[in-house]
């Protein structure tokens, strides 16, 4: 899991009181079919019925114990109308278009998605940690 360059500038902002970061009240988790980068660069999964997906940004969907936050409630994509492709990484954005991307990683196990297939994140499978 790592932060993108757009994230890492805003806390560094924050934090040595050039600027204030407010967080997104909703996030929007996207699906990759190639490995994203800190830039914000990568294949989004695009077509077939594909949307990223909202999940509010508070203690109630997202639980922390100690350094690693995780998802508390299930997050399922719609099921594909066309092929996806296989999807290797997400990511969290602060928009359900565009926006920008604030942190993402490669999934436990890349999933080729055909038609009628979907993806779906069990609670705590999502996982994001600070050192």
């Amino acid at each position: 899991m790592a932060k993108s360059d757009y994230l890492e500038a805003a806390i560094l902002d924050h934090t040595f009181g050039r600027a204030t970061f407010t967080p997104p009240a909703t996030v929007y988790v996207a699906l990759f079919t190639t490995a994203t980068q800190d830039n914000g660069a990568g294949t989004e999964v695009s077509g077939g019925s594909y949307a990223r997906q909202a999940v509010t940004n508070d203690s109630d969907y997202w639980n922390r114990t100690d350094n690693v936050v995780s998802n508390d409630s299930q997050i399922a994509f719609p099921q594909a109308s066309a092929n996806w492709g296989t999807v290797t990484h997400f990511a969290l954005f602060d928009a359900v278009t565009s926006g920008n991307m604030l942190y993402h990683a490669a999934v436990t196990s890349p999933e080729t998605v055909n038609i009628n297939g979907q993806v779906v994140f069990e609670p705590g499978q999502l996982q994001f940690s600070e050192e």
